[in-house]
């Protein structure tokens, strides 16, 4: 392989665009957290979306990875406005029509407590007579904005999203606004994951 592809995980923060040109002089994107040239986001998060952001090189497995017809999980930390019952949970385990399109079935459970996360910056907003409840879902495809229009079609509006897993690579010691390389073992496994 003459090529070196490089693959590198980074924790997206608030507010940074998926994107490495700057469209207006204020808005932050990648080119303010990764110094590394020619690698570019496999999929995307929303500049109001946080978590984890896997860039690559290599196109092929970069098509892979995006391509629905391969299913690749991402798993999501989201917190949403009131408690969601039961009903609600189980509309989006079984797919909600968004914009005339039915969404593939997800794995969805409600946490006992707020999940492990930096305050965000600017904080969400609050209403004091309005309770959160923070639910843990994986989806196999990746539509734009899919987890905020699920939540919102079952009248639960997503205030804050964090993506914590891509496949088999996590968050994990990874800190706000930090990147780093893809370990081998990971490498070997990403390939592995995809056909």
């Amino acid at each position: 392989m003459s090529k070196k592809y490089r693959y590198i995980l980074f924790y997206k923060p608030y507010g940074v665009l998926s994107q490495f040109s700057r469209d207006t002089p204020n808005q932050s994107t990648l080119q303010d957290y990764i110094s590394i040239k020619n690698v570019y986001p496999v999929g995307r998060l929303d500049a109001d979306s946080e978590g984890l952001l896997l860039l690559t090189n290599h196109g092929q497995l970069q098509n892979r990875l995006c391509h629905p017809r391969f299913g690749h999980r991402r798993t999501y930390w989201v917190q949403v406005e009131r408690i969601p019952d039961a009903a609600a949970l189980k509309q989006l385990k079984e797919g909600v029509v968004i914009k005339n399109y039915r969404t593939q079935p997800a794995k969805v459970k409600l946490l006992s407590q707020e999940p492990p996360l930096p305050d965000r910056i600017p904080p969400i907003r609050f209403r004091k007579n309005v309770p959160t409840a923070w639910l843990e879902m994986t989806l196999t495809e990746g539509k734009n904005r899919q987890v905020r229009r699920m939540t919102a079609s079952v009248g639960f509006p997503t205030l804050r999203l964090v993506r914590t897993q891509i496949a088999y690579l996590k968050l994990d010691t990874l800190q706000l606004g930090q990147w780093r390389y893809l370990t081998a073992e990971e490498v070997k496994l990403l390939h592995s994951s995809t056909p």
